[in-house]
């Protein structure tokens, strides 16, 4: 496959990114739309969601990218391994989180990663961030009791930016005892997490349930 030239960060506060998304037709992309979804924000090239699809085959997999050449190259390779629990849509997921999730059927949401998220790190730039708090509000909003959020950077502060957020609302409970947990509760790694582990760096884990009783 031919590697496409892509700029590495995007500004999702630019005017260009924030037209308002129009759903697809779910029962034309997944097999059986009413699995649970696993949602992966910032998926980048897609490679995290194309493993995980093939093993998991009963929950659905949805990728969300800013960049939208990648995702043009993760849907031709989605449809060369013939996936279909598997979709990725360009869009600017500040804008998109809502209209996407009321589109699927309802309590369909289980699961939520963001992992190594553009870090921004001139201070002014940091509210370019994926994880603000409208972005957490989303979540709780739409994950159904139970339901997981995982969250993973290599850089200190985005983590406990990241980890503080979505500690900071009632509506989750963060698991583990320890700061930052020391697996990955996935059974996936992303391209970026295994080059940062094979050059023996950290990575920051940290997992948050939606707090309230798990249905059936």
């Amino acid at each position: 496959m031919v590697r496409v030239r892509v700029r590495q960060h995007v500004n999702p506060l630019s005017y260009a990114y924030q037209t308002p998304i129009v759903p697809p037709t779910w029962s034309q992309i997944y097999t059986n739309p009413a699995q649970p979804l696993h949602l992966d924000i910032g998926c980048a090239w897609g490679r995290f969601l194309l493993q995980m699809a093939g093993r998991e085959p009963d929950w659905n997999f949805l990728g969300v990218e800013i960049r939208e050449p990648l995702v043009e190259t993760a849907l031709a390779e989605r449809d060369e391994q013939q996936l279909t629990n598997l979709h990725f849509i360009f869009c600017n997921i500040n804008h998109a989180f809502a209209p996407l999730i009321e589109s699927l059927p309802p309590g369909i949401l289980h699961r939520v990663s963001i992992q190594f998220p553009d870090p921004w790190f001139k201070k002014r730039h940091q509210k370019r961030r994926v994880v603000q708090p409208e972005l957490v509000e989303n979540v709780v909003k739409y994950l159904v009791p139970g339901g997981m959020v995982f969250l993973q950077s290599d850089v200190h502060e985005v983590a406990v930016e990241m980890r503080d957020r979505f500690a900071e609302h009632p509506g989750f409970e963060r698991q583990g005892e320890a700061e930052w947990l020391p697996e990955n509760p996935l059974p996936v790694a992303t391209e970026r997490e295994q080059s940062t582990l094979d050059k023996n760096e950290p990575v920051y884990r940290v997992v948050f349930l939606k707090k309230g009783e798990i249905p059936g």
